[in-house]
């Protein structure tokens, strides 16, 4: 049997298709935000999850001056320590009971909103020798991790501090615009500020950590409306492509790049075809029936790439003009190239802007190529 190693090398290798990075790019952006946010006082832990924790990636958050390097992933946080980076490693999603030796290993701040796991964290801590740093959730209203009752949290808290003594209660965070959509407003983030000045009175010190949350937090800063004593912010997509505070929040990111990432691939197939298919109409290979538009005959492309490895059409984005991405099945998609200003030809290489979620699936994705430019 060949070991896995064998396995990988023997693989075949194929051009396309293909994610470029650009590193200079990525370095640049972390630099951008690190900036903005330390002229308020602010932390950014870099999250390198969007980009499936690699490790060149990762390098560029500690190049950039990230203060942290972050992934709900342990995996992830252990290949960014072998890679040779020495920010500390925080780990975003709660941990697992069944994870714990490895979270104390591995990570050197966890997120937590259960009791039971910090009591486990403490012992497992405890034996290793080591003293592991917490942050405390609460729930502001997105309803996905975090304390709901701020009396219990604030009773946690003080356990932690007084009764765990293989922990360091770090400080506090919280977590909006995922899960429930949440706007990360200035009231909302004052809400944390208060509970971890209720925390500060009962323990006597103050907290390291008053964490805002993530990317949806960052209007706050370009609005100058961030409470004070907000001083870390865990920040990916934010960093990775700017698109979302753009596109979204309509603030001016033309001071960051968005062509971090380039997805390319190979056309594989050039005809002039109905727009509408020809028969009677069922669902599609993911179930569902979709609805066509009759253009008459259309000239279209196929790609050698499909839903599997980027997830949704909607997150990809031609760079040429007159390009057009009209569907896609799980290992093609289909491109209308009528009016595409250059004549399209089969094997030619076609370049797309990629949204957050298609980062995560290509960067993923085993048979798509990550080349670093």
């Amino acid at each position: 049997m060949q070991s896995i190693a064998e396995t990988e090398e023997n693989m075949v290798k194929q051009l396309y298709p293909r994610v470029e990075i650009n590193l200079k790019y990525l370095t640049e952006n972390v630099a951008t935000v690190v900036k903005k946010c330390s002229e308020k006082g602010i932390k950014i832990a870099g999250v390198m999850k969007g980009t499936t924790g690699i490790p060149q990636c990762s390098k560029c958050f500690e190049d950039g001056g990230a203060s942290l390097i972050a992934s709900s992933r342990l995996e992830q946080l252990e290949d960014a320590k072998e890679f040779g980076i020495k920010l500390p490693c925080l780990l975003l999603r709660v941990p697992m009971l069944s994870e714990i030796p490895e979270v104390v290993r591995i990570a050197d701040v966890s997120l937590n909103s259960e009791i039971e796991v910090l009591k486990a964290l403490n012992e497992e801590a405890g034996r290793q020798g080591k003293q592991h740093k917490v942050i405390i959730m609460a729930d502001l209203g997105d309803l996905r991790e975090g304390f709901w009752d701020k009396d219990e949290m604030v009773d946690v808290a003080v356990e932690v501090e007084n009764n765990m003594p293989n922990l360091i209660l770090g400080g506090v965070g919280t977590n909006l615009g995922c899960y429930g959509s949440i706007e990360a407003t200035a009231d909302k983030l004052q809400e944390l500020v208060d509970i971890a000045e209720r925390i500060e009175a009962k323990i006597g010190r103050e907290l390291e950590y008053i964490s805002g949350g993530a990317t949806t937090s960052l209007p706050r800063i370009f609005d100058n409306d961030m409470p004070e004593r907000v001083n870390l912010l865990r920040v990916g997509e934010g960093i990775l492509l700017a698109r979302d505070l753009d596109v979204f929040f309509g603030y001016d990111m033309s001071d960051m790049h968005q062509d971090v990432y380039t997805m390319k691939a190979e056309v594989i197939e050039v005809k002039t075809k109905p727009s509408h298919p020809v028969g009677s109409i069922t669902i599609d290979a993911f179930g569902h029936k979709p609805v066509y538009v009759d253009r008459g005959m259309r000239k279209r492309a196929l790609l050698g790439i499909g839903k599997v490895d980027y997830g949704s059409i909607d997150e990809i984005f031609p760079k040429d003009k007159g390009v057009e991405v009209i569907g896609a099945s799980s290992d093609h998609t289909i491109l209308d190239i009528e009016d595409a200003e250059r004549d399209i030809k089969v094997g030619d290489v076609l370049s797309f802007g990629i949204n957050y979620a298609s980062i995560v699936y290509l960067t993923n994705c085993r048979n798509v190529q990550i080349v670093f430019v």
